[in-house]
């Protein structure tokens, strides 16, 4: 198990700095930072002035390293856009974004578990097929596209909730709702197929034979095994919904990181980009290290592999 840890550990950190290292070429690959600074309309003695000033003259290696180490100690620089230190925007945002990440997962576990179970135990019936329906429909409807519908119905017509901002909870119920059941179909398959296998399992058929209940071991014996493969794709989608909320934030306009993101590239604001995409990277990475971490802990037999 230490083994397994240590190289999980191991690979975790070469993607993390990998990462880094493609966020930062990509861009500076996209435009001229100094440009971004001076301003469009400067001069090209300006320019150069700026460039000599915050060392982007300098081998791009070289300002890698500079970055990477400042940013080890939590320093992005300053906002072009904004004014103001890069971490206190981000401190300020990132509350809105892990709420949302939060409750969209919340909201697509209480969903597609339940779905997946039922999918199982009346597997080619009716409620497997509206269930199979309602997954090909989540993956297949962009989630802007919903978000917008429910805006349409929920805000606009029925007036019975606010179209943006995140002052109160019910700011997040729409934005909650559209990016929770994009990820629903995922976790309903997986459940599905995890307690079809389960129910045609010696320990299942054993558990019948005693006389157990039907809902006792469905529950109890058959989804406790078909939960595994769950705690590894709840680790992967939180990531994807850090950094995957841009789009709902922007629609929604919630203060969160995926807005800001929005904000800085529309803005050219390159420290704020890259300190994003860094740490929404990151987080993924951790998150899917932690998430293995666990699968191996719940069964060993993973540790080993």
């Amino acid at each position: 198990m230490l083994g397994y840890c240590l190289k999980r550990l191991g690979t975790a950190f070469l993607v993390a700095l990998f990462v880094s290292v493609l966020s930062f070429v990509l861009l500076r690959m996209s435009g001229d930072i100094a440009i971004a600074i001076a301003g469009e309309g400067a001069q090209s003695a300006d320019i150069e002035l700026v460039r000599k000033t915050y060392g982007l003259d300098r081998p791009l290696i070289v300002q890698y390293l500079d970055w990477l180490g400042q940013a080890a100690r939590g320093n992005f620089g300053e906002s072009l856009y904004f004014k103001s230190p890069v971490m206190g925007i981000i401190a300020d945002k990132i509350g809105t974004t892990i709420i949302l990440s939060l409750t969209s997962l919340a909201f697509a576990l209480a969903i597609g578990i339940p779905l997946g179970v039922l999918s199982a135990v009346y597997q080619g019936g009716l409620v497997d097929r509206i269930s199979l329906a309602v997954a090909v429909t989540g993956q297949a409807l962009p989630n802007f596209f919903f978000a917008l519908v429910l805006i349409m119905l929920f805000s606009v017509k029925l007036r019975w909730l606010p179209v943006s901002g995140s002052g109160t909870w019910a700011h997040f119920v729409l934005p909650t709702i559209a990016l929770g059941y994009y990820i629903t179909p995922p976790f309903m398959r997986i459940v599905r197929a995890g307690m079809v296998d389960a129910l045609e399992m010696d320990f299942v058929r054993t558990a019948r034979a005693k006389g157990l209940s039907k809902a006792r071991v469905v529950l109890k014996h058959a989804l406790s095994n078909a939960l595994v493969p769950v705690v590894a794709l709840a680790g992967v989608q939180l990531g994807l919904l850090l950094g995957g909320s841009i789009v709902i934030e922007t629609i929604f306009a919630l203060d969160g990181l995926g807005y800001l993101a929005y904000q800085s590239i529309t803005h050219k604001d390159f420290p704020v980009t890259q300190a994003i995409l860094l740490m929404l990277s990151v987080a993924y990475v951790l998150l899917t290290l932690t998430a293995d971490l666990i699968n191996a802990w719940i069964d060993p037999r993973i540790s080993v592999r």
